[in-house]
């Protein structure tokens, strides 16, 4: 273990490293006390899963009809249970670059007519509190914290207007990449899809949670240190049309997420550089939604 649970200030000894604290609607991944994975609520101390009894369950499988009108199947101690990223088997990790102002400039980069959008895949995930892990081949291994967007409801051509129908909630994501092969060509897919490099969690808060969601402030910190800090309402482009883009070029299914990209400040555009290394610690916050903790190794 790299961390231990905080919970209204308390450590909760033997559960999976995250910090922060639960509120009352807020839905997690996990694996339960046999290695199964599930979902659920949490309640206090306890984790009310909601997939069925005797085989795997996941969140995406639920995610249209809603959470709110499931009933548990099990409660478990949080102490027993282990967190998976809180999606762990999307169909899509769509991405975003260069959405916020301050992150064009700071890469030198002109402000194009539609958003940029990049591929991430599900086997690069990791959960709340396990280790982003540097690959042996980067030395710019850099972060990027961000509000990630979950669907509930698939759809193509979906209009802005209608955007917020399909989406299911809002976590969190590090988009942590290696630089020096981003760089190697135009395209950024192998600097973004090293395995163990793509945190995302701790949890779903549903959208109706929030009620200003442009209010809620990205924040990454390295080592304690403020690197990252703006309001989710700079971005470039918004949410809703984000969904409307992306969902005309591809179908939107329920469990894809969306990371809707990183403010200014990141590693690699800093004098000196700052790249995370071996022993760091970083944290992305989300306002109301929460913060997303993960130690940093070298791979073995």
């Amino acid at each position: 273990m790299f961390g231990r649970l905080l919970v209204r200030g308390r450590a909760l000894a033997g559960e999976k490293p995250y910090r922060g604290v639960f509120r009352v609607k807020e839905y997690i991944s996990f694996r339960r006390p046999d290695g199964t994975p599930s979902f659920g609520r949490i309640e206090g101390d306890t984790v009310h899963d909601l997939g069925g009894q005797g085989a795997a369950a996941y969140m995406r499988d639920a995610l249209e009809q809603g959470l709110g009108g499931l009933s548990q199947t099990a409660v478990f101690p949080r102490s027993n249970i282990v967190l998976l990223p809180v999606i762990p088997n999307p169909g899509k990790i769509l991405c975003v670059g260069l959405n916020y102002a301050t992150h064009v400039k700071e890469t030198g980069r002109e402000q194009k007519e539609h958003p940029a959008i990049f591929t991430r895949w599900a086997d690069t995930l990791i959960a709340a509190g396990d280790p982003l892990v540097r690959p042996r081949e980067s030395v710019r291994f850099d972060y990027e914290g961000e509000l990630a967007v979950i669907i509930r409801k698939g759809g193509r051509r979906i209009s802005r207007e209608q955007a917020f129908d399909h989406i299911a909630g809002y976590s969190i994501f590090n988009d942590a990449s290696a630089r020096d092969w981003q760089r190697h060509n135009i395209q950024f897919t192998p600097g973004k899809n090293f395995p163990g490099t793509g945190s995302l969690g701790p949890s779903l808060i549903p959208a109706g949670e929030i009620a200003d969601i442009g209010s809620q402030r990205v924040q990454t910190r390295l080592n304690g240190e403020l690197v990252q800090d703006q309001p989710v309402s700079d971005m470039i482009w918004n949410i809703a049309i984000i969904v409307e883009y992306c969902s005309t070029f591809t179908e939107l299914r329920p469990g894809d997420v969306i990371a809707t990209g990183t403010p200014g400040g990141v590693g690699d555009k800093r004098t000196p550089p700052l790249y995370m290394k071996s022993g760091d610690v970083v944290e992305v916050s989300v306002g109301a939604i929460g913060t997303l903790f993960n130690p940093v190794v070298d791979e073995r």
